[in-house]
C-alpha cells in the first residue's frame, strides 16, 4: 500500500478571499502579528499497490483531472 499527501495551493497573484477573511479574523482575535494568509487543500490518499512510479503518475493525473484547477492552483505530491 502506498500513502500520499497532495497539497493544493493558489498560484501567486490569484486573489484569495478566504485567506483574507482568515487573516482579518485572526487580527480580530488579537493575533496582530499575522501577515498574509493563503489557504489551500490537503488530500491524504492511499493506493492499494506498491508501485511508486505508477503511484506518482496516477496521483499527478488525479490532480490534473479533478483535485486541482491547474489554471489557478499549484499542487505538490508527496509519497509518505
Amino acid at each position: 500500500m502506498i500513502k500520499a499527501r497532495i497539497i493544493v495551493t493558489l498560484k501567486n497573484g490569484v486573489l484569495d478571499p478566504q485567506g483574507k477573511a482568515i487573516e482579518n479574523a485572526l487580527g480580530g482575535l488579537g493575533f496582530g502579528d499575522v501577515g498574509q494568509v493563503r489557504q489551500g487543500k490537503v488530500f491524504d490518499i492511499e493506493l492499494a499497490h506498491d508501485d511508486k512510479v505508477k503511484a506518482e503518475t496516477d496521483l499527478k493525473a488525479m490532480c490534473d483531472k479533478l483535485l486541482a484547477n491547474t489554471v489557478i492552483e499549484n499542487y505538490a505530491v508527496e509519497i509518505v
